[in-house]
């Protein structure tokens, strides 16, 4: 089932420069990289350059490393990188663009590649919940 894929977006009251930058910072990462309540990052680290690694620790009842290496960076309207878990399909890709809206910006996210439908919707909530995290992050 590795054709399988994602789609969400949400509009946040932002410019899509502190947006897009907030994916680049760890510190704003630990803000928001978490896609339920009950849980937390630990440590968050990026190298925002092509071919730089980012590494992200959530922690809920057991620690989830999530990593991934910047495929493309275009400043202020879109991100690439690989989503690297240990239970992700291999080659899984992330891809966000941010564009200018009349109340801030649109933000869509897409991910590619999962093992199962089960996978797939659960990454879709995770997402969402970020985005939402995000949003409170930037107000």
């Amino acid at each position: 089932m590795a054709e399988l894929s994602l789609t969400t977006s949400r509009l946040i009251k932002a410019p899509p420069e502190r947006i897009f930058n907030a994916w680049l910072d760890p510190a704003m990462m630990s803000r928001f990289m978490v896609p339920r309540p009950d849980m937390h990052v630990r440590e968050a680290r990026a190298e925002p350059r092509v071919g730089g690694r980012f590494f992200v620790m959530m922690v809920a009842d057991r620690d989830l490393p999530h990593e991934g290496t910047y495929k493309e960076i275009t400043p202020h309207s879109r991100l690439v990188f690989t989503w690297e878990v240990p239970w992700s399909a291999p080659g899984t890709t992330v891809t966000i663009t941010f564009s200018p809206a009349e109340d801030g910006t649109l933000v869509e996210l897409s991910q590619v590649r999962f093992m199962s439908e089960e996978s797939r919707d659960n990454h879709a909530q995770g997402w969402a919940g970020m985005l939402v995290n995000l949003e409170a992050a930037m107000a």
